[in-house]
């Protein structure tokens, strides 16, 4: 192999391995008993909208892309038709197109065989994965005016955005939830109960790249780099990119997991890639703006839960590589936007780090069980792994330490957490210092990605770090219960809480209800959407100075009735105050944020 297509290959295995880590978030793997299989499903339309996909021209640097296709639509009774794959190759010179083509049909005739020749599990099965109301919509202009019950309060003037996977194309082979491209549902709320909504994908660019192709190209890290087929997958892939078919250098995340909102930009993330910058216009409106090296100054990927201290201003996160040591990097910016930390943390293995926490003088970083260990794809395998036999260990870095050499490591047996809900510094009664971290424990830890057949438990649970001895304890504060996906107060992220709100993932893996629970005495006040309903992560924003004065909201479906609705609940009573109907079908998705009126004036 020439050592150009190598070096692609390896390019390509790190911006494709870390991307596995991207999803895990949230929502997990649609029911298994679902069998049905619809890319696009007929949904209810209003206001005449046209069943396509709406596109302007988001990069300004970029000549006029092409009207995206619409979603190819296969019958709820049988699975997904192949796709064709007719070379659509624009702008290459004969060879060129001689090369692409005899791509072309060494991935039809022998990668696609290769990939259908073995039974997929149902984490990677399509009609799993994309049934129901987890199969994609076409994006949605700006509908104004809609049905409201109740009365929304005006302290949620404003935007909440959800982020979400949503393929714009039908899978060749195994695709995951989490490989789905990245869409923005949007709900801008005004005075007077005026309302509207939107959806729009973030145009990353390998959206725009397989758009402008009008077919998949870019490997699917979780759903299609399995074993032998996923090597010929990534192979395909370096050689396409080698003579200029696709460009992986421009990115190939997917931005479809975290949102959040900083400096004056909203920014959607996977951990596949850097940032994107999306703007909200005026009618509540989404336009992709680019990907954001936050002013130049990195040019790695950032994982899809960054931190913003509600005291500082400053953001935090991390950024991690499955290939090269030292493996993680903790970054810090100030309110301006400037990098002030950018620090190497040394981990003997790539591990998949999707959420971590901070206090008030520390950062919590988790090094926990489900490594990368790319090997096991030559033996056939996956290559995300359960390492039973490694230590599970939480870091705590100062927040002002400018080498990294005050980090502690505190081994915590046996401990899986997907999220971390918050964290917050102790002393002892014998003076010890100690880090209490609030997360949700899964077991077992490899749920998403196997079919073990042993039954899930999401455990909502207390971990104490004891600084001086290094020890560490847990407890379960809530028992019988999956709960996952959620929020506090971020008013009070990083210092002490006493409630967090989090979705009732039962009947698992589907959300039913939203929980609050108190973290002094484990009780819990329970929202249930009712049946045949569900939601998923539950959005809260503060009205007054009170830690549970506010309000939740969520995305709600109701499977039965076929309607999707806009929730909103009073979070100290856990009652429903407003309900807003939704023109169009908002399928179930990952994680969201609220940007306010004022925020929504400081767009930059």
């Amino acid at each position: 192999m020439p050592s150009c297509l190598r070096l692609k290959i390896s390019f390509i295995l790190h911006s494709s391995f870390i991307a596995m880590q991207h999803s895990l978030r949230s929502h997990l793997p649609p029911p298994e008993t679902s069998s049905c299989f619809h890319l696009l499903p007929q949904t209810k339309r209003t206001n005449n909208i046209k069943s396509r996909l709406l596109i302007d021209n988001p990069f300004k640097k970029t000549t006029k892309l092409p009207d995206f296709p619409p979603l190819l639509t296969s019958p709820a009774t049988s699975p997904p038709a192949p796709v064709k794959l007719k070379p659509t190759h624009h702008h290459l010179n004969p060879l060129q197109k001689l090369a692409a083509s005899m791509l072309d049909k060494i991935e039809s005739s022998l990668v696609v065989p290769m990939e259908q020749n073995h039974p997929l599990p149902k984490p990677t099965d399509p009609s799993i994965q994309l049934s129901g109301n987890f199969a994609p919509v076409d994006e949605c202009p700006v509908q104004s005016g809609l049905e409201v019950i109740g009365q929304i309060p005006s302290c949620l003037r404003g935007v909440y955005i959800r982020n979400g996977a949503n393929p714009m194309f039908p899978p060749l082979g195994g695709h995951h939830l989490f490989d789905g491209d990245g869409m923005i549902h949007a709900v801008s709320i005004g005075s007077d109960n005026r309302v509207s909504y939107s959806c729009r994908y973030t145009k990353t660019n390998r959206l725009v790249q397989e758009a402008e192709l009008g077919r998949p190209v870019f490997p699917k890290p979780i759903g299609e780099l399995h074993g032998h087929s996923g090597l010929a997958r990534l192979a395909l892939f370096a050689a396409r990119a080698e003579i200029g078919l696709v460009d992986a250098t421009r990115g190939m995340g997917v931005a479809n997991a975290g949102v959040v909102y900083f400096n004056g930009r909203l920014l959607a993330m996977s951990e596949d890639d850097l940032p994107y910058h999306v703007k909200i216009n005026g009618h509540g409106d989404l336009e992709t703006i680019g990907r954001f090296r936050f002013d130049e100054q990195i040019d790695c990927p950032v994982i899809a839960h960054p931190k913003v201290d509600p005291t500082t201003g400053d953001l935090h996160t991390l950024s991690y590589n499955v290939l090269k040591k030292p493996h993680l990097k903790y970054l810090k910016f100030d309110t301006c936007g400037k990098k002030t930390r950018d620090l190497d943390i040394t981990l003997e293995q790539p591990t998949m780090i999707h959420d971590f926490a901070i206090t008030e003088n520390f950062v919590v970083i988790p090094d926990q069980q489900m490594v990368f260990k790319l090997s096991e794809m030559i033996r056939g395998g996956s290559p995300v792994i359960y390492d039973k036999e490694k230590m599970s260990r939480f870091g705590v870095l100062s927040k002002q330490d400018p080498t990294g050499s005050s980090l502690n490591w505190v081994d915590v047996p046996d401990c899986f957490c997907f999220h971390l809900w918050n964290a917050w510094e102790e002393i002892t009664e014998d003076g010890d210092p100690v880090i209490v971290v609030i997360g949700s424990c899964m077991n077992p830890p490899d749920t998403i990605f196997s079919e073990s057949g042993e039954p899930t438990r999401i455990e909502l649970t207390e971990i104490r770090l004891n600084l001086r001895t290094k020890e560490s304890n847990r407890k379960v504060i809530v028992t019988g219960m999956n709960l996952e996906a959620g929020q506090i107060n971020r008013n009070f992220l990083g210092r002490k809480t006493r409630f967090v709100y989090l979705a009732i993932a039962d009947p698992w893996p589907r959300c039913s209800g939203i929980a609050k629970v108190d973290l002094e005495n484990g009780t819990v006040m329970e929202f249930k959407y009712g049946p045949g309903r569900f939601g998923g992560e539950p959005y809260f924003v503060p009205e007054g100075e009170g830690e549970d004065e506010g309000y939740v909201m969520e995305f709600v479906r109701d499977e039965e009735r076929d309607e999707s609705e806009f929730v909103v609940v009073d979070a100290s009573e856990m009652k429903q105050v407003a309900v807003v109907r939704l023109p169009e079908r908002v399928p179930y998705g990952f994680h969201g944020t609220f940007v306010s009126e004022s925020q929504l004036k400081e767009q930059v």
